[in-house]
């Protein structure tokens, strides 16, 4: 596999687990477009994991098939299959005997890449995760924080340039700070490598923050698939109303960037109570309306490019329930 991302194709998928009376994945299909991160939520035995990994076939699936770029992941072995798809967990599993620049570099290794080559991309990825190539290379795994091990195992997962990434509750072994400083640096690095992504979570703020669109699981069936907003907006079961706290209107704030709900600069004066730029999000913006602001200056590289009121932020909601349910 190249770079950039594969269309993926899940069709009538059947797993049901030895010694079992249910089956775990049962007759699911599902598409992601090349590029997608598409989020799979629910709770622990609702299928996402194994679902999950039918794709690297660490589980075969009973019927069904997985494809992608239209290739059938069965009709090659499961070593090559696995060597072209990056796997994330949330053990790491990073090779403790290894440094941080054996673990990142042994996939392509494997695959028969010259070693200045492979010297160079352990560099380049070591960077792109934000550690110091002269500092963690030659590190062992012991050696790093919780956080720092799965930036490595992010790196190591993408070393040989994957065209799909698996990634298994990959950061829900570390706190919270740490768990959100490394859901920035997945979609930072998603945004550059344009990789296809299927993420699997119980976490609900996780997935509404990571999603391009999220599949709601339960006993082994999708119950529903749609971007954050419109699952927030229109559920379709009771349990996906529950299980996202759908009415939940500052969830839905935290999707919604500033500048989709900002009024153009007037002929007045800019507010001088406070400012925020365009990119943050409506939920950051109703902070500083809860601290005293009426209006705030919107900004885009500290240039004015609007005002927001909280008015503006009450229309928004409801233009986007009133659009969603059309």
């Amino acid at each position: 596999m190249s770079g950039g991302g594969a269309p993926v194709r899940i069709a009538n998928l059947v797993v049901t687990y030895p010694g079992s009376d249910r089956r775990a994945v049962d007759d699911v299909s599902l598409d992601a477009a090349a590029g997608e991160l598409v989020v799979l939520l629910g709770p622990s035995g609702c299928g996402k994991s194994t679902l999950l990994r039918t794709i690297n076939r660490l589980v075969v699936p009973d019927s069904g098939t997985v494809t992608i770029d239209g290739e059938d992941v069965a009709g090659s072995s499961a070593e090559t299959l696995r060597r072209g798809i990056g796997y994330v967990i949330q053990a790491v599993g990073l090779f403790p005997h290894m440094s941080v620049g054996r673990n990142i570099g042994i996939v392509p290794e494997l695959l028969g890449w010259e070693r200045a080559q492979v010297d160079a991309r352990i560099d380049e990825l070591l960077a792109l995760v934000q550690l110091d190539p002269a500092r963690y290379r030659t590190r062992l795994p012991r050696e790093l924080s919780g956080g720092e091990q799965q930036r490595v195992g992010v790196a190591r997962a993408i070393a040989a340039r994957p065209r799909v990434l698996l990634m298994d509750e990959p950061f829900g072994a570390v706190d919270a700070v740490v768990r959100a400083a490394l859901q920035d640096e997945t979609l930072r690095i998603h945004r550059a490598l344009g990789t296809t992504i299927f993420f699997v979570t119980h976490d609900v703020d996780e997935a509404l923050r990571m999603a391009d669109r999220i599949v709601i699981m339960s006993a082994g069936t999708i119950v529903q698939a749609d971007t954050p907003l419109r699952l927030l907006a229109n559920p379709a079961t009771p349990y996906v109303d529950r299980l996202l706290d759908a009415h939940d209107a500052v969830r839905r704030l935290q999707l919604m960037p500033v500048r989709e709900a900002m009024a153009p600069p007037g002929a007045g004066p800019m507010p001088t109570q406070g400012a925020i730029d365009g990119a943050r999000t409506l939920r950051e913006a109703l902070s500083a309306f809860l601290e005293g602001a009426d209006t705030l200056a919107v900004t885009d590289a500290d240039r004015p490019i609007g005002t927001l009121a909280f008015d503006d932020v009450r229309r928004a909601i409801a233009s986007t329930e009133a659009s969603t349910r059309a």
